[in-house]
């Protein structure tokens, strides 16, 4: 019999490199299932993508805040105080609404037997 499949949340990041504008592109995914107790994230920066959106943005300056977020939701030392925080804390501050260059989309759900996964399918069919 197939392990019951669970609920779980996720969110895309998204580059926004002229907040101003609007325009954006996605560059990652984090993923919580609590009941597996699982937070994972998975990010990178499209360089083509950027420089057709803001030539001008050096993606050195962006590249560290999407590691950060891996970081983060990994619960890594080199995450900052956020990363003590317990998974579902950290998800909430990961994909909580910000005006920065780096914004999360609105909170999606799911089911799945195998959340590590379905952050690889997330990450390859809306970031890849």
């Amino acid at each position: 019999m197939p392990a019951p499949r669970s609920p779980f949340q996720y969110a895309i990041v998204r580059v926004v490199p002229r907040v101003e504008r609007g325009e954006c592109f996605n560059a990652g995914i984090v993923l919580l299932c609590r009941p597996r107790r699982f937070l994972g994230a998975r990010t990178a920066l499209d360089i083509r993508r950027l420089a057709a959106l803001a030539p001008d943005l050096d993606p050195e300056t962006v590249r560290p805040h999407l590691v950060a977020i891996e970081r983060v939701a990994a619960g890594e030392a080199s995450g900052g105080p956020i990363a003590t925080l317990g998974p579902a804390e950290r998800f909430h501050w990961l994909v909580a609404p910000s005006s920065t260059i780096i914004q999360p989309s609105a909170v999606h759900t799911g089911l799945s037997d195998d959340p590590r996964a379905e952050l690889e399918h997330l990450f390859a069919s809306l970031v890849g």
